[in-house]
């Protein structure tokens, strides 16, 4: 009964999801203050609908339903409950109605949180939202339901969720992807109900940051996971591949990043308007992109969830309705939107307009590079594009992208006096370059893209706390600095510092870490850069749902015993599947990885190895942290909560009146 009224629920949430696409947008174009008044409560049942429906379906995988067909394929009576529960988005139909939820509560928080919006404009975004939310509900309907029957004949067990899944990761990194994935649908919705009215002011970009900040933020830490997972998950050492998959999120996220930068310049200087809203457009597009070459079959990755040619029809079908509406919409109404470019070369303004080209020019070169293997394949060609081509092209941007970060945040908008600059400038520099030098020499073995990654994070390092100490000169403690700042000027320093930490990490994993494929035996000791490792013992375990061999190994440093790692190979029983289990001791400046291949004997005894000594690979993902933290602490700026609908220009007074927090009465 669960599994019925979970897709009855679905099938409300679709009726739901067109009342809202179509009664408040009417609403404000015929000014039916009833109408409007509808999209509110029409955006709190969607959202209902949707979690009703997916806790009918997190109870028929606690119950072990298996007349359920998604459940009897991707879970099993011997499955841990912990994975029971992450199970639910463990494939594609459970994973999109986690999708789909989130979306709905990302359009619930706008309705709650977005009444800084004139009314009319309000239920427009609202309304867009529900446009939105049709064709990702249909798509769960009618492709993917995942409430689907085995009946009359079904399995006594069920075949298991993927052994790789089975992990703590999974249960936090699909979340987090998909709140920043949807996130972008409002500043889409955004963006297309200002073209509507034919209105982009600094006040609609001051109202949009937040949002796409948060959703960025999100997006952020859901790659970082997902590069997390990867590495110690699948056993092969490594963080990031170019895989098509990777790439998906990798593309909005370069374009969010844009984005963020160029509504800066339209809150602050009312300029970049038709740049800023092209931007809100194309990055949920690209994301919806990433849906398709995720859930479409058309790329084989372990991260991809679905193979069914009717899925990738759907999704390329709706993003072309998406992206062709917003297009059009683009073209005719974009020229209503009036801009002037008044800054000069030196400015604040041209730096973040430098720094959005080459964030678009980055986007565009890991998406022509994931693209053109499917686009040869149309053609009849077979063709691969791999990591060589994404490894030599994409730091060209990258490198300018962060002199310029160095340059950028000193600056003033409109006009800087160069005089002002240069003395400063020359010192960072310099001090950048000696430091990494230095620090590249003391890393080991010295290696001339490791000298130009750490000097260059140096200089946006020390720019940034340059930058911070003139925002805060007039105040003399460390305490009064800081909270004199306001959140967005604290955000984008910890924002900036998070990137340098980062590519700090990328540059010093990539050339002074040490890995080694060895054939051991029980007493056998190998040592790679000053740690010796030795092969103590074989053991054989049964756990709930798995068995395995784990080999221990002692790992010592000068004599002295440090840790004992124990790696595995698991045989899971439903499956019936073997994986590698690698065990990793995590470190400030490195990880020491071992990983299992084959038994080399009958006995158990030799055993094909690999051992990593990864410098500061941990660096890369804490960078990611401090990005979003700093995301976070920008959203939190109090501008955006005191912004009044009554700031936006061309608006009646009957339609700047918060209509959501009082009483009124029909027309």
């Amino acid at each position: 009964m669960h599994a019925e009224f979970g897709n009855y629920l679905l099938v409300f949430a679709l009726c739901i999801s067109i009342c809202l696409s179509v009664f408040p947008m009417w609403g404000a174009f015929a000014n039916n203050r009833q109408l409007i008044l509808s999209a509110k409560p029409l955006t709190v049942l969607l959202f209902t609908a949707l979690f009703g429906s997916f806790i009918c379906l997190v109870y028929a995988f606690y119950i072990d339903d298996f007349t359920i067909a998604y459940v009897a394929q991707n879970s099993n009576s011997m499955l841990p409950d912990r994975y029971k529960f992450s199970a639910v988005w463990g494939a594609h139909e459970g994973s999109f109605l986690l999708w789909t939820l989130i979306f709905s509560g990302w359009a619930i928080a706008v309705a709650l949180f977005g009444k800084n919006l004139p009314a009319k404009s309000h239920v427009r975004v609202l309304s867009v939202l529900g446009m939105i939310g049709c064709g990702f509900v249909s798509f769960l309907l009618f492709t993917s339901n995942p409430f689907d029957r085995t009946l009359p004949f079904f399995p006594v067990d069920g075949g298991d969720l993927n052994p790789l899944l089975q992990d703590f990761g999974l249960i936090i990194h699909p979340p987090l992807l998909y709140m920043g994935y949807v996130g972008f649908a409002v500043s889409f919705a955004f963006a297309i109900t200002a073209l509507i009215e034919g209105e982009w002011t600094s006040n609609w970009a001051r109202a949009t940051r937040p949002w796409t900040i948060a959703a960025w933020s999100f997006l952020t830490l859901g790659v970082m996971l997902g590069s997390w997972w990867a590495y110690y998950e699948l056993g092969w050492g490594g963080w990031w591949f170019w895989d098509p998959s990777e790439n998906a999120s990798f593309i909005p996220w370069l374009s969010g990043t844009a984005l963020m930068h160029s509504l800066a310049v339209t809150d602050k200087r009312n300029s970049f308007k038709g740049w800023t809203l092209a931007l809100s457009l194309s990055t949920f597009s690209l994301s919806l992109l990433g849906t398709f070459l995720i859930r479409s079959g058309v790329l084989t990755s372990v991260h991809a969830f679905a193979s069914d040619p009717a899925r990738g029809r759907f999704i390329l079908i709706f993003l072309a309705l998406v992206v062709g509406t917003a297009l059009l919409l683009f073209l005719f109404r974009s020229s209503k939107v009036k801009t002037k470019a008044d800054f000069s070369e030196l400015s604040k303004d041209m730096f973040l307009l430098l720094n959005n080209i080459l964030l678009v020019s980055a986007t565009f070169f890991v998406l022509f590079g994931t693209l053109y293997p499917l686009l040869a394949e149309v053609i009849g060609k077979k063709m691969s594009v791999g990591a060589p081509y994404f490894n030599s092209i994409f730091p060209i941007p990258m490198i300018l992208l962060f002199i310029l970060l160095g340059v950028g945040p000193l600056l003033n908008w409109k006009k800087h006096d160069a005089s002002t600059l240069k003395k400063p400038l020359i010192k960072i520099a310099l001090i950048s370059v000696v430091l990494g030098l230095l620090s590249s020499l003391i890393a080991g073995e010295f290696y001339l893209w490791v000298m130009v990654g750490l000097s260059l994070s140096l200089w946006v390092s020390i720019s940034s706390f340059y930058n911070l100490n003139l925002m805060s000169r007039h105040k003399k403690t460390l305490s009064k600095k800081l909270s004199s700042l306001s959140g967005t000027q604290l955000g984008m320093t910890v924002a900036h510092i998070g990137v340098v930490v980062t590519l700090a990490g990328v540059v010093l994993t990539s050339f002074h870490s040490e890995e080694k494929d060895l054939r051991m035996a029980i007493g056998e000791s190998k040592e790679i850069a000053g740690y010796n490792f030795s092969m103590k013992e074989v053991q054989d375990l049964t756990k709930d749902n798995y068995q395995a061999t784990r080999v221990i190994f002692d790992v010592s440093r000068n004599g002295e015993f440090l840790l004992s790692l124990a790696p595995e190979k698991r045989f899971y029983l439903a499956k019936r599947q073997i994986m590698t289990e690698a065990d990793i001791d995590a470190g400030f400046h490195r990880d020491l990885y071992i990983a299992l291949g084959e038994a080399l004997d009958n006995s158990g005894n030799v055993w094909s190895v690999r051992i990593y000594v990864k410098s500061f690979i941990r660096w890369i993902w804490g960078g990611a942290i401090l990005m979003a933290l700093g995301g976070f602490l920008a959203m939190m700026d109090k501008r955006y909560r005191k912004l009044k609908a009554e700031n936006f220009a061309k608006i009646s007074e009957d339609e700047s009146k918060p209509i959501f927090s009082h009483p009124v009465e029909g027309d």
